[in-house]
Formats: structure tokens, C-alpha cells, sequence
């Protein structure tokens, strides 16, 4: 852990210049570092309803130009630049901060990976020991807990989305006209101890399967496209697919979530059924996502364990 003098040299940058408008309470100022897709923009607002002051900043080629809509001060920030994401913080006196957003993790294993993305003094140095110790490790919940004790030792406090916007997390029962069937349910059973098994390894949280065969395991790629493998392996279709939060889950990063997109991916595989955990996994466009369901005949659960099999 660096001292307090070291962080005050490397992360902040002049003061802006007065202004007549004296600046709203710390307390009330949230940081927001956003990816990929809808969720960013449904914390932003989230954050706007609750009357915090959001700074924002997007993942440069991931985020939603539309954030500089919802935040008080918005910029674009490169993959790897945390020493300049830090900066932004601080220099606007933002203490605590959240991540909403999917960063392809594809992106770390493409050629020429650190010059593709400028990593900047600091994150060179932040994870310059993590990958002589860990030799490459570059699981999710790694690298994460790197960049948050970065921030938190100059004085940035990483806190769950979910916090700010919990109507996001979907609840308990039936969100279909139509349930799964009695197979379905044992294809659910047993698809929720293989995901909570691959979460636990950190290798990622959806499954899919048929009459108890696992037919697809999402890793980098991401669950759409575990989905779409899943119909491309299993031409008769009427798979079920299972997504569960790591047993350790924490709720600051890489929560569960679906949305629309799923529903269509899963629809255009051929599958049909879908089960979450509830109270842990993150459902966007709540609305849209059943009609899309009901229109497609599918069936949507949220679950709290797995339904003991028939």
C-alpha cells in the first residue's frame, strides 16, 4: 500500500477555478465509471432521481454518449488509463464511486494488447506486481480487486450499483404467462449447481442445458453468445439456460444481468426457458423483457436456490 504522500503526487491535478455556484456536499457527489450497454444510464438516472451530483466517466468505444445527458461532468476515459480515471475523482471531490457497465473482457487477449489500450504510468504500476505474482492471472475478481484497492488508497470508495437503484434487482417467482415444464425444471436443478460451480471458479455464471446434458458454459464470451453456441450444438431446441451469481458474488462488479438482448438471443437459439437468481441478478427493461418473453413463448424465473429435482 503506497503512503498518503506518494497518492497525493500521482493523483491529483489542479483545482478548478472558483466559481460563484458554491459546489453541492461531498456526501453527495457520486463517481460513476461506466461500460458497455443500458445499465450505466439506468444508475445515472437512478442517481439524478436521488438527487446526487454524477460524474461521470465512460470507457472510451463502450460507453453511452447519452451519460453526458444524466451527469453533472462527464468525460471519456481509455480501457487502461485508472491514474487518469483517479485524477477526474479527485479533482471533482468525489470520495465514492461505482461501476455499472459489461467491459468485454475479449479485449484483453487481442494482439498487442497494451499498446492497443495506452495504459498510463499508474495502471502500469498497479498491475506491474500483480502479474509477476499471479503469473497472467486475468480472472475477473483478480484484476478487479486491484483497481478498487487503487482507489480506495486515494480515498475513493468502490460501493455496489445496486445500492443506488436495488429496483433493478429482479424478484422471486414466475415473470412468464408460461413457467417451464416439468423437464424444464430438471434441467434447472441441474443446471444451477453447475453455474454456481463455474461462478465459484470464476470462470463465468450461465449455463445451458438439455435433459440434463450440459450443452454450453459461458466464459469470456459472454452470455449471448453462450446462448447462441447453446442452439448452434443442440438443433431441437427447447434447452433451458440457468444464470446464478458466484457463490461470493460481490455486488460492486460483474452482476448477473439481463435484458431484451437475452431474451432474443435465447429466443433465436431456440431455447426455451430461462432461470435466475433472484435478489442477485440484475434485470433490465423489466417490462420490455416480458413481452418479449410472452411473445416468444418462453418461459422466465427467478429463483432463490435450486428447485430440488423431480
Amino acid at each position: 500500500m503506497k503512503g498518503s504522500r506518494d497518492c497525493v503526487r500521482d493523483c491529483t491535478e489542479p483545482s478548478p477555478p472558483p466559481s460563484d455556484v458554491p459546489p453541492p456536499p461531498a456526501a453527495r457527489r457520486v463517481g460513476l465509471l461506466a461500460g458497455w450497454g443500458r445499465y450505466p444510464l439506468l444508475v445515472a438516472e437512478a442517481l439524478r432521481q436521488q438527487e446526487f451530483q454524477v460524474f461521470g466517466l465512460g470507457v472510451a468505444g463502450l460507453a453511452d454518449p447519452r451519460l453526458g445527458e444524466l451527469c453533472e461532468d462527464f468525460q471519456w476515459v481509455g480501457l487502461a488509463r485508472f491514474g487518469a480515471a483517479i485524477r477526474y475523482f479527485q479533482g471533482h471531490a468525489v470520495t465514492e464511486a461505482t461501476m455499472a457497465g459489461k467491459v468485454h473482457k475479449v479485449l484483453l487477449f487481442q494482439p498487442w494488447r497494451w499498446l492497443r489500450h495506452l495504459p498510463d504510468l499508474r495502471t502500469v504500476r498497479m498491475f506491474l506486481p500483480h502479474f509477476l505474482t499471479r503469473r497472467n492471472d486475468c480472472r475477473d475478481d483478480t484484476l478487479l480487486g486491484v483497481i478498487v484497492r487503487e482507489f480506495a488508497d486515494c480515498g475513493i470508495r468502490f460501493v455496489p450499483a445496486t445500492d443506488f437503484a436495488p429496483q433493478l434487482l429482479v424478484g422471486p417467482g414466475q415473470l412468464t404467462r408460461r413457467g417451464p415444464s416439468p423437464a424444464q425444471w430438471k434441467d434447472i436443478s441441474f443446471g444451477w449447481q453447475m453455474a454456481k460451480e463455474i461462478g465459484r471458479l470464476d470462470i463465468g455464471q450461465t449455463v445451458a442445458v438439455k435433459d440434463q446434458a450440459v450443452l454450453a458454459v459461458e466464459a469470456v464470451e459472454g452470455t449471448d453468445e453462450c446462448i447462441r453456441r447453446a442452439g448452434a450444438l443442440c438443433r431441437l431446441g427447447g434447452f433451458a439456460v440457468v444464470k446464478v451469481a458466484k457463490p461470493r458474488q460481490d455486488m460492486r462488479f460483474d452482476v448477473p444481468t439481463v435484458g431484451p438482448g437475452t431474451v432474443r438471443a435465447l429466443a433465436g437459439a431456440g431455447g426455451r426457458a430461462l432461470a435466475v437468481e433472484a435478489g442477485r441478478t440484475i434485470l433490465l427493461d423489466a417490462p420490455q423483457v416480458i413481452e418479449l418473453a410472452d411473445a416468444q413463448g418462453l418461459a422466465i424465473v427467478a429463483i432463490k436456490d435450486a428447485p430440488p429435482p423431480a
